[in-house]
């Protein structure tokens, strides 16, 4: 049975898969969204519900990040968000783009990509500074 399954994906992408990342990957998928599912509505009811969209501002989100606990919380809404999302999208990638070539640039985007939003978004959350932030807008 093992021999038809390995033939079948030789056909279909030229190379037989080795190791577990597509495991992995399967079970990564299923846990960060049950973590997704009560950090994010967390955070659509705490910001929109318990403080109201009105009062959102600068002001609050200095005062939420001069808290090392709020920025964790960001932070890690930031991981769990962009890597459920960019491995969703490497899903995909891998059921409409078949030629090996054109797989690996897209792949390799998408993770430059990958990279770079979650250098600068975990940059922005770890090194704010509500002091720094308000002498760099006077």
């Amino acid at each position: 049975m093992n021999g038809n399954l390995n033939r079948a994906f030789v056909n279909r992408r030229g190379r037989v898969p080795r190791g577990n990342f597509e495991l992995y990957s399967w079970f990564f998928m299923r846990i960060s969204g049950v973590v997704l599912l009560v950090i994010a509505v967390f955070h659509l009811f705490y910001m929109h519900f318990a403080i109201g969209v009105d009062n959102i501002d600068y002001d609050l989100v200095a005062e939420r990040w001069g808290n090392p606990l709020w920025k964790v919380f960001d932070f890690f809404l930031l991981v769990f968000a962009l890597t459920h999302g960019v491995n969703g999208f490497r899903a995909i990638l891998d059921d409409y783009v078949h030629r090996p070539g054109w797989s690996v640039f897209a792949k390799s985007m998408l993770f430059l990509v990958y990279v770079a939003l979650l250098g600068i978004g975990a940059y922005v959350i770890l090194t704010f500074t509500p002091e720094a932030a308000q002498a760099a807008l006077s």
